[in-house]
């Protein structure tokens, strides 16, 4: 099964995770996206929870010359998280991708200044949170991702994707209170693969989609520490 878009992936998750609240408890549920692609998938996921919508920015780090393949994945000022068998695979070591990780960290410096425009982050102490991507490949953003949100103590933690590598999915499922991956097949290529439209979302997409459903007060909230 495809879907036609992320908007649509999004609405069958919500449809799924309200089933599955029926017997489970979502203390006070936040629901927080990887942006860029995360962002149209969680919107009516937290739309549909009348919940409140944020962003974790993510960057995935790739192979010296091949961006597009990810060898690892950064978030805030935590450590980079590496795919240890591809890195002795391609013979590399995390010193020779000291270029690639300064520029990942430059790019998410700035989309966090951009989306979170000086905002604290959300409060997720006790709460449930529901983490969503559009996909998961290598899930080495969501991994990072989930021991990022994990050491901020949230009540339950739950990883929401539309489709996820068999293989992916399971590892993620020691980070996870709860994994729900609507498709799982087992030889997934490519997240995009899975997506009538697949395009890429703009600076601007995330913006809109995030005006109005942050949390009331969080303008003049504490940040966590």
């Amino acid at each position: 099964m495809r879907f036609r878009n992320r908007d649509q992936a999004g609405r069958e998750l919500a449809e799924q995770l309200l089933a599955w609240s029926a017997d489970h408890e979502m203390a006070d549920p936040v629901v927080i996206a990887l942006p860029r692609g995360g962002v149209p998938v969680a919107a009516p996921i937290a739309s549909a929870l009348h919940a409140a919508l944020d962003v974790l920015v993510v960057r995935k780090v790739g192979l010296p010359g091949r961006p597009e393949c990810g060898i690892g994945a950064i978030v805030g000022d935590d450590p980079p998280l590496f795919d240890t068998e591809a890195l002795e695979l391609f013979g590399l070591s995390e010193d020779r991708l000291g270029p690639q990780l300064a520029r990942e960290r430059a790019e998410l410096r700035r989309r966090e200044e951009l989306y979170q425009a000086g905002r604290p982050d959300p409060r997720v102490v006790g709460r449930t949170v529901v983490l969503v991507d559009d996909g998961l490949a290598t899930g080495l953003t969501a991994h990072v991702a989930l021991r990022h949100l994990r050491r901020r103590s949230p009540g339950r933690l739950i990883l929401a994707v539309p489709v996820g590598a068999s293989g992916s999915r399971d590892r993620l499922s020691s980070e996870a209170d709860d994994v729900l991956c609507l498709h799982q097949p087992t030889d997934l290529r490519s997240v995009g693969e899975w997506y009538d439209d697949f395009d890429q979302v703009t600076d601007g997409e995330v913006l809109a989609l995030l005006r109005g459903r942050g949390e009331p007060g969080r303008s003049s909230a504490p940040s966590e520490q």
